[in-house]
């Protein structure tokens, strides 16, 4: 017997066991297959019934839902011990620990000046703040990796300096065949260029109230960085998506971009669907084995699928010409689902499908996209804004952009 979409739902948000997990997955897969079927040949025999619209549509957002609690539990499955550091580095580190902790609770930075002083920090001090021990910023960026779907696909670089410099070559080196006793001919070097990835300001202003800072039970690093993740993470993301390198990292989406037939470097380009703001009606998928083929044979390896929830949605009702949907929930529960092959990444930040919308990537994110993060997470206590609360004006500069044009291709949504 099936599991009703509602049953589904409260198994998602109950159970913890992966393999449960990914057992539901699959039989709430089954019957969205039987609900689109019967969607279909309704469509066909053109007498769509609403109560099988909505069934479907419940079963969809359950297999949204158990796919990101997998997602979730494999994250944290796969989370690295903490390296012991070596006995003076750990001294240091619980000394710097203590200060900044007297710090966020009383107000106290004698400790943590001295301590910034040693180390010939160029920016403490009280309006700019104090540097967060190393564990609470290794959390907060363990945290932040978790949370975030396109820093689990792209590329991630930490820095020290206030921007990363890349240079990337414009045209290649000359080269030929020569036989064995032919004179080398001195070669042309190749023309340099240079990306640029400037880390960028994030801020989050939790509060609290003295009584919480009071409370010795209470860890004052995990609060902090369990308050401001969400924050971060969200702001991350769309800015990865959509920024327009103003005061924000260049988003995927912030780039130039291109009909593909016309694509050259310093630009993304992009496949079209045929159909204003849809899929076209017939064969629907087409588009999609465009946007495949689109990507050079070197990065299809390792390419990915990168759209939001309502996208995947329509696009999980597609069959190939045999009758086989293209879309395959995750093989595992260590695994993501599949379309043509695929892994999907679900980024609620990507464009809805509407009319010139560039809803749809498809490359490889480990070379096409870089973040940067720099090192230090600064906070700043104010307990005179908000009295009587206390804020923590908390800082870190963030980075990202394309680094690679050719590896990652857009499906635009227009005729």
């Amino acid at each position: 017997m099936t599991n009703a979409p509602s049953d589904l739902e409260t198994k998602v948000a109950a159970s913890g066991d992966p393999a449960a997990l990914h057992a539901e997955l699959m039989n709430a897969f089954e019957e969205f297959r039987a609900a689109n079927d019967a969607r279909l040949a309704e469509l066909e025999s053109r007498a769509s019934d609403p109560v099988t619209e909505e069934k479907l549509a419940r079963i969809s957002d359950a297999l949204d839902a158990q796919q990101k609690r997998l997602d979730e539990l494999a994250l944290k499955a796969a989370r690295p011990a903490l390296a012991h550091p070596p006995e003076a580095a750990s001294a240091q580190a619980g000394e710097h620990k203590a200060a900044f902790e007297t710090y966020m609770r009383r107000g106290d930075a004698a400790q943590l000046l001295r301590i910034e002083e040693k180390a010939l920090s160029s920016g403490s001090g009280p309006d700019g703040g104090y540097l967060a021990h190393d564990e609470l910023e290794s959390t907060v960026t363990r945290m932040l990796s978790e949370a975030s779907p396109v820093r689990a696909v792209a590329s991630v670089r930490r820095i020290s300096a206030g921007t990363y410099r890349k240079p990337f070559a414009t045209s290649r080196p000359a080269s030929g065949w020569v036989s064995e006793t032919a004179a080398r001919p001195q070669t042309d070097t190749p023309a340099l260029a240079e990306l640029t990835f400037p880390a960028m300001e994030l801020y989050a202003m939790p509060a609290a109230t003295q009584t919480l800072l009071d409370d010795a039970a209470v860890d004052i690093g995990q609060w902090l960085a369990g308050e401001i993740i969400d924050a971060f993470a969200a702001q991350e993301t769309d800015a990865f998506i959509n920024g327009d390198g103003a005061t924000r990292p260049r988003g995927l989406l912030g780039v130039p971009t291109v009909d593909e037939a016309s694509w050259s470097w310093g630009s993304l380009g992009w496949i079209k669907t045929g159909a204003d703001g849809a899929l076209p009606a017939t064969n629907a998928s087409d588009p999609l084995v465009d946007l495949v083929y689109a990507l050079k044979s070197g990065y299809r390896q390792n390419a990915t699928w990168m759209m939001n929830r309502r996208t995947q949605a329509e696009i999980r009702k597609l069959k190939d010409a045999e009758g086989n949907y293209i879309w395959q929930p995750a093989a595992s529960a260590q695994a993501r689902p599949t379309l043509m092959g695929f892994s999907v990444t679900e980024v609620e930040q990507m464009p809805d499908m509407a009319t010139g919308a560039h809803a749809i990537a498809f490359g490889d994110f480990r070379r096409g996209y870089l973040v940067v993060d720099r090192t230090g997470v600064r906070v700043l206590r104010d307990p005179y804004s908000a009295k009587p609360y206390v804020l923590f004006y908390t800082t870190r500069r963030v980075g990202g952009g394309v680094q690679d044009f050719d590896a990652i291709k857009l499906l635009k949504f227009a005729a």
